[in-house]
């Protein structure tokens, strides 16, 4: 059987936000990276399980042995959707920031003054105030490596000149949330290994955008968050196979100290686990039925990014025609493949959040702001002038709905 091909109109109508009218107005969601909208499949995912098997784990009954089962599903999903060598390398908790907070404490316990952190200027920081605050508690030392404004990435050469031997660790993003740009993790991993550092990587911006691969990338540790890729509030971090056992977690006892539950703290938000294995199966959806879900996500990750390519030359083939707007990220049309549908702009004039709000009464839902990324926006001088406005496709997005946007920015973006 050949799967259908994937178009945005073929999806639309499974996400019930997207079809509501809000004041008489079709609604257009530009607010994919603070979070994506949800298709039913999910929601009915999660309505099922809290309606007929809400229980915890081992109980010896009917719920108990479901909630117990679909807590290894997820794990097996979750090592689909990075390409982890094992579900017991899957890890979940309330969402990135909060384990990321979490495992910092178990991967600090043996630094000691003098030692040194690397983080990025690029990132949220959940992936550099978790690292601060750990290097503060053992007298360690934090190096922040620049972006590169040629292209809003890390800065590789300037990343080379902060590792010594003395590095413990690298956290590094995977795609920055503000400027789309993605950065080249594997190159990361190739110079934290000659030291012997670890990795830890922040996959929530790339993970809508682009399937990750945990053995391509070689990385130590690596966090997402599911509501960023159509699924509920519930993150997941991969652990290397060599960590899984070694690494000493801050835990309740006499919770489980074996696998992946050692890092796991409390009770586990399980209608969120339902939501995240259908959020998994939605987005395989694409790909031939006969072939492992894993494959099934490559093959659908081809149409997304394709699309969204589209998406990004369109914006941008606007864009170039008002001086008065700046892009910061990728603007070159050979090199949509190093960035995702997610744009950084201000407009020369105007506070971002002026324009949020305006296009906001037009049900166009865009943010304002320095989301999280306060290193990127310090080095451009724009954290304290209203940071960016960011607008980001998903692949729900069309053509339409950026032409849409274009003419509710007319009356800011022209002379």
């Amino acid at each position: 059987m050949i799967p259908a091909a994937f178009s945005p109109h073929a999806v639309r109508g499974r996400f019930p936000a997207l079809t509501q009218t809000i004041d008489g107005q079709s609604v257009a969601f530009f607010d994919g990276p603070g979070g994506a909208q949800v298709p039913q499949s999910v929601l009915d995912a999660m309505v099922t399980y809290l309606g007929h098997y809400n229980a915890n784990l081992g109980g010896q009954f009917f719920s108990g042995h479901h909630t117990t089962a679909m807590m290894q599903q997820a794990r097996e999903s979750a090592a689909a959707f990075v390409n982890a060598p094992s579900p017991n390398c899957m890890v979940f908790g309330p969402n990135m920031t909060t384990l990321t907070f979490s495992l910092s404490r178990a991967i600090s316990r043996d630094w000691h003054a003098g030692d040194e952190v690397v983080v990025s200027a690029l990132d949220h920081y959940s992936n550099v105030s978790s690292w601060q605050q750990a290097a503060h508690d053992k007298g360690a030392i934090v190096k922040q490596v620049r972006v590169d404004e040629s292209n809003y990435s890390i800065d590789m050469t300037h990343l080379a000149s902060l590792i010594t031997d003395k590095t413990k660790l690298i956290a590094v993003t995977l795609a920055s949330n503000t400027t789309g740009s993605l950065v080249d993790v594997a190159k990361v991993v190739e110079m934290a290994k000659k030291v012997g550092a670890k990795v830890y990587v922040d996959a929530v911006h790339y993970a809508p955008h682009h399937l990750v691969d945990v053995q391509a990338l070689g990385c130590d540790f690596l966090a997402c968050s599911a509501y960023k890729f159509f699924g509920p509030h519930v993150g997941f971090m991969y652990v290397a196979p060599k960590w899984v056992q070694t690494l000493q977690p801050y835990k309740v006892e006499p919770a489980t100290n074996q696998g992946p539950g050692r890092f796991e703290t409390g009770t586990q938000s399980f209608e969120a686990i339902a939501g995240f294995i259908a959020a998994v199966d939605y987005l395989a959806q694409w790909g031939e039925p006969t072939h492992s879900l894993r494959e099934r996500l490559v093959e659908s990750y081809a149409q997304y990014q394709t699309h969204e390519q589209a998406l990004s030359a369109h914006f941008i083939q606007l864009m170039r025609a008002y001086p008065k707007v700046r892009i910061y990220g990728i603007t070159d049309d050979k090199q949509l493949v190093q960035r995702t549908p997610t744009f950084a702009i201000r407009i020369e004039g105007v506070s971002p959040a002026e324009v949020a709000k305006t296009l906001g009464e037009q049900n166009l839902c865009v943010w304002n702001g320095h989301f999280y990324a306060q290193g990127l926006c310090e080095q451009l001088d724009i954290l304290d002038k209203g940071g960016v406005i960011r607008i980001g496709m998903m692949h729900y997005n069309t053509i339409d709905e950026i032409d849409r946007l274009h003419q509710a920015l007319l009356p800011f973006i022209n002379d």
